[in-house]
């Protein structure tokens, strides 16, 4: 009988038992508090997923806008590049070709006259 606990030395184990018990019970109604809904996560990770959409059609929309800009400006330089042909043609039909004309009557003439 020596080995047997005494009744006050069970009412000790089982009192430190409950008391083990009461504080896990505590620990795990906190940790559960802590926990998110598994409907508040669904909503967040849509709400995510929404926001990064409109950030990528914001982002495609910047870059279509500006493949447009960059086409308007390549137009813009061809049109620049064409007139400024067409101007050089102009110059050499309203200037160029008539001095040469000129000169080329002021020659027939000069050899004309001195033949």
């Amino acid at each position: 009988m020596a080995d047997d606990p005494t009744l006050g030395e069970v009412m000790r184990r089982l009192e430190d038992v409950r008391q083990d018990l009461k504080e896990d019970f505590r620990e795990l109604g906190l940790r559960l508090d802590s926990k998110v809904s598994m409907e508040r996560y669904q909503l967040e990770q849509q709400a995510r997923d929404s926001q990064a959409a409109l950030a990528v059609e914001r982002i495609t929309a910047i870059e279509q806008a500006r493949e447009k800009d960059a086409e308007t400006a390549r137009q813009d330089a061809q049109k620049l590049a064409d007139r400024r042909a067409a101007d050089r043609r102009l110059a050499f039909t309203a200037i160029i070709a008539p001095v040469l004309m000129l000169l080329l009557t002021v020659y027939l003439n000069a050899r004309g006259a001195g033949a």
